[in-house]
């Protein structure tokens, strides 16, 4: 007989086997995945999915259901595309945000100030930092 500590290592052993052995629904097979080119397939992957989230996004404000992505969800999203922008800048890259005539002048001015007033900062202090910086 075994002991109770053996027992319930065997049943979580059995579990975990059974859900390494389920087929994953969502994973998708990858064409010639190997380990030089594994980076830049997860990343296309990436990209494909940003792409298809913007135009439902898109989609959304055209059918005038603004509400389709929580608060919280688009807080989480807007700031990590601002710390992957500032990544890939620092980083020496030289891109603007957003495609020229993507959006409006009031798309920008209305998130630049939503991202300034999040942060407690002023428009004088972002000029400031501009001409100290740069950029």
């Amino acid at each position: 007989m075994s002991s109770p500590k053996r027992a319930a290592k065997a049943k979580t052993a059995a579990k975990a086997a059974a859900i390494k052995s389920r087929p994953r629904p969502s994973a998708r097979p990858v064409p010639n995945l190997t380990a030089s080119n594994a980076g830049a397939v997860l990343a296309n992957g990436a990209s494909a999915e940003a792409k298809r989230l913007a135009a439902t996004l898109e989609r959304s404000i055209v059918d005038g259901k603004l509400d389709l992505v929580a608060e919280d969800a688009l807080q989480a999203l807007i700031a990590a595309a601002c710390r992957v922008y500032t990544a890939r800048r620092e980083a020496g890259e030289e891109f603007t945000p957003v495609s020229r005539n993507s959006i409006s002048a009031t798309d920008v001015m209305v998130t630049a100030s939503g991202l300034l007033r999040a942060v407690d900062l002023a428009v004088f202090e972002l000029g400031m930092w501009q001409n100290w910086t740069g950029r």
